[in-house]
């Protein structure tokens, strides 16, 4: 039988949130088996004894026995008695792992995690995490999300979670947090501003994670920030820049900033550039198989018609952030202000197997409309901005961000291109 495959582009890690990597591995499924909801059938036990006896015939005596040689050596040598599966499981890890950087093979807890990450919602608290200086430090509570209703602040050290010490692991941290909806959990958090220890109870629930914020800057430009892309984030998108007509009726340029962007969802980044273009080219994609090759314009109609654009990127702007700036730069709708990004150039395909495991295997590498493939080269921004990367802060007294502005306001006498503005895009 075919299994369902969900292709992906996976970012660099930027954080953690409770109940999902920021990481985001941007996927979409095949149009019969979405990835969020269909349910993934193992193969019977003929198709995986199908697959073995195939694996034999492929592989050539030699390789068959020095396989088998080693399988016996470790068995019968190692110091600790190791399961079988273990063995398997770890082989197999070694084997995708020695391929790049961004193939692997996924345990289910690992999984289901990917589906979880690109879906916009997951069960947990509702934080955005990292390690730093030996702590689980908050980034920030997500909007109505029950760390925000519980008071969890920006700057807190999560010390404790029901009782047990936290370590600098974020991944164990975030597997301590996590839990059904409904359930409790209690944090010990040191408060940065007064140095005091905290224990506050939360309750888990379902928590959406929107992607997308926006503020004035002035009378004329708004400022939008885009921190990862999801199924949600299309939506999200169209509703900022609603809210930012509505709000400043001589709107003339908005500041897009995706700085520390990892990446997302493959479609929603696409339909985010599509949203800003009237036409042109927004990603290639070349592979050997007939699906990993691929190309996505823009269709006729923006939601930005009339305002001019800055992009502001870094470092850490990669994957599905890199085609929007590239799609941006390539057809001459905005102007990228900060630093080269990140260079993640490759599209995966998650594909299920048996017992609910799950391989992330490289299959294309896309190219921005100019035909640049940017994998480990990265974008450069047409104004360069000095100095070391710069995360996102408070738009109004960010440096980066009035450097940004001030090239917009510079550039305005130029217009932008027009066209009918498309209704708000759901995914």
């Amino acid at each position: 039988m075919n299994s369902p495959r969900v292709l992906l582009l996976s970012g660099v890690v930027a954080g953690l949130l409770t109940g999902v990597a920021l990481a985001r591995w941007v996927f979409f499924a095949d149009e019969a088996t979405p990835a969020s909801s269909s349910p993934i059938t193992a193969p019977p036990a003929t198709a995986t004894n199908g697959a073995a006896s195939m694996l034999s015939k492929q592989l050539s005596a030699d390789d068959a026995r020095r396989l088998a040689e080693v399988l016996a050596q470790v068995r019968r040598e190692y110091v600790d008695e190791v399961p079988d599966d273990k063995l398997v499981d770890s082989a197999v890890r070694g084997m995708l792992s020695g391929l790049d950087a961004h193939s692997a093979y996924l345990d289910p807890r690992e999984f289901e995690e990917i589906r979880r990450g690109a879906a916009g919602h997951y069960p947990g608290i509702g934080i955005e995490v990292a390690a730093e200086n030996g702590f689980i430090k908050v980034q920030r509570p997500l909007e109505d999300s029950p760390a925000a209703r519980a008071g969890i602040r920006t700057g807190d050290l999560i010390l404790r979670i029901d009782g047990e010490p936290v370590g600098i692991n974020v991944a164990e941290a975030i597997e301590q947090m996590r839990g059904p909806a409904g359930s409790l959990v209690r944090l010990t958090v040191r408060r940065a501003a007064r140095d005091e220890l905290v224990d506050v109870v939360l309750e888990r629930a379902r928590v959406e994670v929107h992607s997308v914020s926006s503020s004035r800057l002035d009378t004329r430009y708004g400022y939008l920030r885009i921190a990862s892309f999801s199924d949600t984030t299309p939506t999200d998108f169209a509703a900022a820049i609603q809210r930012l007509r509505g709000e400043q009726p001589e709107l003339k340029g908005i500041v897009i900033d995706l700085r520390n962007n990892p990446g997302g969802v493959l479609e929603s980044a696409v339909a985010v550039a599509d949203a800003m273009l009237d036409q042109g080219n927004i990603v290639m994609a070349r592979g050997r198989a007939a699906d990993a090759r691929f190309r996505m314009d823009a269709e006729p109609g923006q939601l930005m018609t009339g305002l001019d654009i800055a992009v502001l990127t870094n470092g850490a702007s990669a994957s599905a952030a890199e085609i929007v700036a590239g799609a941006l730069k390539d057809n001459g709708r905005a102007l990228l202000v900060g630093r080269r990004t990140y260079g993640k150039g490759s599209v995966q395909s998650v594909i299920p197997l048996s017992n609910g495991h799950a391989i992330k295997l490289t299959t294309s590498r896309y190219a921005t409309p100019s035909g640049v493939y940017i994998n480990d080269r990265g974008i450069d921004p047409d104004i360069t901005l000095s100095g070391p990367d710069s995360a996102p802060t408070d738009p109004v007294i960010d440096d980066e961000v009035r450097a940004a502005l001030r090239e917009l306001q510079r550039r305005a006498p130029r217009g932008t291109r027009t066209a009918e503005a498309k209704p708000p895009r759901t995914s």
